[in-house]
This record gives C-alpha cells, structure tokens and sequence, in this order.
C-alpha cells in the first residue's frame, strides 16, 4: 500500500495483490456501464479486451478463461470505486456474478473458468465477496471475448 492509499481502500487491497484497477469502461452500445437502484449496484456485462480471445474447449485454455474472467472482475471492482468510493466498507456484499464463458458445446467446465472471478472478489472483499453464482456457456461473446461477467453488489452509501 502506497502512502496515499489509505488503510480500507479497495484500490489499497487490489495493490497488495500486486493488481492494479483499469479505469472503469464506458458502454459499447446504447447502455449504461452501472445502474443503481438503492442499495443494489447492477454493472453491466465486463470483458478484458487484452485477455484470451476466442473459445473454451477449442482455442482458450481453463487456465486463460480463468484469468478473462479475473480480469473481467477486476473491471467490475473498478466500477464499484467509481459508484461507491474507495472504502472497502461500503461493499456490504457481492450478491450475485454472471459469469458467460464463450465455449465449445462440449465444454463442461464453466465453474472453474468463473472462479477466476469470483476467487479475486473474495481476495478483495473477504466474507462481503461471496457471492451467488450462475457460469454459462455460449457461443460467442462482443468483441471475440472468451469470458464476460456481470454482477450485483449492495452497497452501504
């Protein structure tokens, strides 16, 4: 943590492990990156364009989805700053991900490509991190991304 970073900052928790936070996204069509409605947070579908392209089961490794989708979620923390502060505090719980991995019909291992999000919210947010969970399978995502993940998060300001 750097001397500006103060102690129960998400950016100062993300640092310590050795990441650090894009500048959240803005949308690619006719959308808004975050809608909030009370304490509920709705980010919008995130992707890494610099993570594996293509597909699960034919050219992206588990490994490479898991680390789209930790990428993907590293998006999602970005977006929580920019609507809720920099206080680890102010996220009173990371509700639900979803989590598309673009796959091979074959493919059956969407959860341990969504883990890569999910273990990196819960190494930033701790118990507030745990989350409810869907990993689908499809057959293609914008931009030739491999995976996309999108979340719900309540927060406490």
């Amino acid at each position: 943590m750097s001397a500006t970073t103060p102690p129960g900052s998400i950016t100062g928790k993300v640092h310590a492990l050795g990441l650090t936070l894009p500048q959240p996204s803005g949308p690619g069509g006719n959308y808004v990156s975050t809608t909030r409605i009370g304490p509920l947070l709705f980010v919008a579908g995130q992707i890494d364009p610099a993570a594996a392209l293509g597909r699960l089961g034919d050219t992206v490794s588990v490994e490479d989805g898991a680390r789209a989708a930790r990428a993907a979620a590293l998006n999602i923390i970005a977006h929580v700053v920019k609507a809720a502060g920099d206080d680890l505090a102010a996220v009173r719980r990371v509700a639900k991900l979803t989590v598309f991995v673009a796959s091979t019909p074959d493919f059956t291992q969407q959860p341990l490509v969504a883990n890569g999000a999910s273990d990196l919210l819960v190494a930033v947010f701790g118990d507030a991190g745990r989350h409810a969970r869907s990993a689908v399978g499809v057959a293609a995502l914008p931009r030739g991304a491999s995976v996309e993940v999108e979340a719900i998060v309540e927060l406490s300001v």
